[in-house]
């Protein structure tokens, strides 16, 4: 099958059997009718209509080397630097479509597994199996345009020091058993985004350090239909409205985010990607270049936002006049240097591309990493500077109900801004306050702040890049020595 449409996204996700904690129900009967996902739901839909769409496919999709049909761009794994420049066009597209508020949209998982699969070999040494199954589930998800979630954070509560110590007590996720038809996987996995609407789980936790004589039952990659047996979500609640004139944001681009409880799931041998070597974990996530790849996606869906926050900055200022404020125009500079600075990083990180050492080649990482530290302060500053901008304007705002009732010709005299109806600058100020003060909005904002993990993490990755590259030492180091001559 290639590419799907947005009705199948749609069936897929419908036919369903998982079960799914909503506020302490069950969630029954379709869940694209379902407050909590239909908003995302039908937004997804489009990004998938949007790939057979014949003014876009051309530039959306390529050809399956298996049969030739149209499989979407994000899958490609890049040999070329046109290569990594059509996965951007391709992904911006899509970013450019949700104004990057969708952090989980399809093609990060797809460019996440795309860019597992660039390091199967590295799995040989394991089990040749285990590579054949890791390039049969990236060419499955691929011709079947799967929608994927991933599992990789496991709770606190299996963390707590010393509970590793005793392994059958242990509540870290782990094999509880080996069986002839595969593994049985016991344990929790936090934060997977989506993982009520898609059609499988990508589940690769950090393994116990802890020796072990034998294979490390806590260290184990695979991939799974998440409505298989023993499988639970359990939902925080909706930040989702009905209405899109009171909460445009969040009716559209609301991802509920999930507890994934595995209770004795068995997966199957096709699905497991290595089991028990706690080496090879390390070896296959780092060899991946994973965070390499997914922040060329990642840096799509930060310019598409950037905009987006400009563009609301932009009409803000009109509606209250403050163009000439000196002060309005430092704020918006800096927004504007912002995004500058992210499109110039998304040019270099192509620019420097180098080949991976096997055969598939890698955007520059500096450029991706100094986006990856620049954005967690850059959108907390632009959010601060709206909320500065509107000012108390922002908490004191109608909804759309009102414009219906007798206060209506009321609102319509003294709601008006410059060049805006009352409507027009009321359904503004709601874009505001779910930026601002909104759930959605904070949500957005903690998101974007941990988004590739902490910021020492974050640093720490960009520092390695240059780790022993002596280049800056040395041409201080002979600029002194000419001193002493």
């Amino acid at each position: 099958m290639p590419v799907k449409s947005g009705k199948q996204y749609i069936e897929r996700i419908n036919s369903q059997s998982v079960p799914c904690w909503y506020k302490g129900e069950l969630v029954t009967g379709k869940r694209s009718e379902h407050l909590a996902f239909k908003g995302l739901m039908e937004t997804q839909a489009q990004l998938y209509d949007m790939q057979s769409d014949p003014l876009l496919a051309g530039k959306m999709t390529y050809e399956s080397p298996v049969d030739g049909k149209p499989v979407g761009l994000s899958f490609l794994p890049p040999t070329t630097v046109d290569d990594l420049r059509r996965r951007r066009e391709a992904m911006s597209v899509w970013s450019n479509a949700h104004h990057g508020f969708l952090g989980r949209s399809p093609d990060y998982m797809n460019t996440a597994i795309m860019s597992f699969y660039t390091a199967a070999e590295l799995l040989n040494e394991l089990s040749p199996q285990y590579a054949e199954n890791l390039r049969n589930y990236y060419a499955f998800c691929r011709d079947n345009d799967i929608t994927l979630s991933h599992a990789f954070i496991q709770p606190h509560a299996s963390k707590i020091s010393g509970q590793m110590d005793a392994t059958e007590d242990a509540i870290a996720a782990k094999v509880v058993e080996r069986t002839e038809d595969g593994l049985i996987i016991t344990g929790a996995f936090m934060m997977a985004t989506q993982g009520a609407t898609c059609d499988e789980i990508f589940v690769y936790p950090s393994p116990s350090p802890a020796p072990f004589d034998d294979e490390n039952p806590f260290a184990f990659a695979f991939a799974v239909p998440n409505d298989l047996p023993g499988i639970t979500l359990v939902c925080r609640d909706t930040y989702a409205s009905e209405s899109r004139f009171n909460f445009p944001l969040s009716s559209r681009y609301e991802e509920m985010d999930n507890i994934v409880i595995f209770d004795h799931v068995l997966v199957p041998h096709d699905r497991i990607f290595f089991a028990g070597n706690e080496e090879m974990s390390s070896r296959l996530f780092n060899g991946s270049n994973f965070h390499i790849h997914a922040g060329h996606q990642v840096l799509c869906r930060y310019i598409a936002k950037t905009e987006f926050i400009l563009g609301t900055l932009q009409l803000l200022t009109d509606t209250l006049d403050l163009a000439s404020e000196a002060h309005v125009v430092e704020k918006t500079a800096r927004v504007l240097a912002g995004l500058e600075s992210l499109k110039a990083l998304a040019i270099a990180a192509e620019a420097g591309a180098v080949p991976d050492g096997r055969g598939f080649i890698l955007p520059a990482p500096q450029p991706l990493m100094a986006a990856n530290i620049l954005y967690p302060k850059l959108y907390p500053e632009m959010i601060e500077i709206i909320q500065l901008m509107a000012s108390s304007g922002m908490i004191m705002v109608p909804q759309e109900e009102e414009f219906k009732t007798d206060a209506a010709t009321h609102l319509d005299i003294y709601l008006r801004g410059t060049d805006m109806t009352a409507q027009q600058r009321t359904s503004l100020f709601r874009l505001i306050w779910e930026l601002g003060a909104g759930s959605f909005g904070g949500r957005q904002t903690q998101f974007e702040r941990f988004f590739f993990g902490n910021s020492i993490t974050v640093s720490n990755r960009l520092y390695l890049t240059y780790s022993g590259v002596d280049t800056y030492r040395q041409l201080v180091s002979r600029f002194l020595e000419d001193t002493h001559h």
